[in-house]
């Protein structure tokens, strides 16, 4: 209960400051059943396919949701470290906390949020929705969206290419 209690701490309060108007979504069709789909985005193995070289995925409300781009790197600058499920329900959505590259500096350590849907889509594909939410006001806030903006794309084109 403790930890349940402590999650929705950590998730409603940046939720306070951020920005609702400001989103980043995308919207893929990926030739893949919805099943396939879920494994490539809530298991280490799946998102290995086309996230990142590795990955720490714990499907479980709190549970880890780290993707390794530089594995190799000393802790704390491998990629998305520190980051937790939020939800999930399996094959239709899974939200889980993210967070900058380290370049970013001090907001390396904020979280924002991102949501993945799933729909079934036609021949047996899968409709995926990202939604990347809980942003902060500030120009280095906007630089840090700018690059999530352009990031979403290439990892939902490897994902698409992964299923094609």
């Amino acid at each position: 209960m403790r930890r349940m209690i402590v999650l929705l701490f950590a998730i409603t309060v940046p939720l306070f400051a951020a920005d609702p108007s400001q989103r980043i979504e995308r919207d893929v069709v990926v030739h893949g059943s919805r099943a396939e789909v879920w494994k490539a985005w809530t298991t280490t193995s799946g998102a290995k396919t086309f996230f990142a070289p590795d990955a720490n995925i714990e499907l479980t409300p709190g549970g880890a949701y780290e993707i390794f781009f530089n594995p190799d790197a000393a802790p704390g600058a491998r990629g998305g470290e520190g980051n937790r499920v939020v939800t999930f329900e399996p094959e239709r959505l899974i939200v889980f906390t993210w967070n900058a590259p380290t370049k970013f500096g001090p907001l390396r350590n904020e979280r924002t949020y991102v949501m993945v849907r799933f729909d079934d889509a036609a021949n047996g594909a899968t409709r995926v929705r990202l939604t990347h939410f809980g942003w902060r006001a500030g120009r280095d806030w906007d630089e840090v969206y700018a690059y999530f903006d352009k990031a979403w794309d290439h990892v939902l084109g490897n994902l698409v290419k992964r299923f094609a």
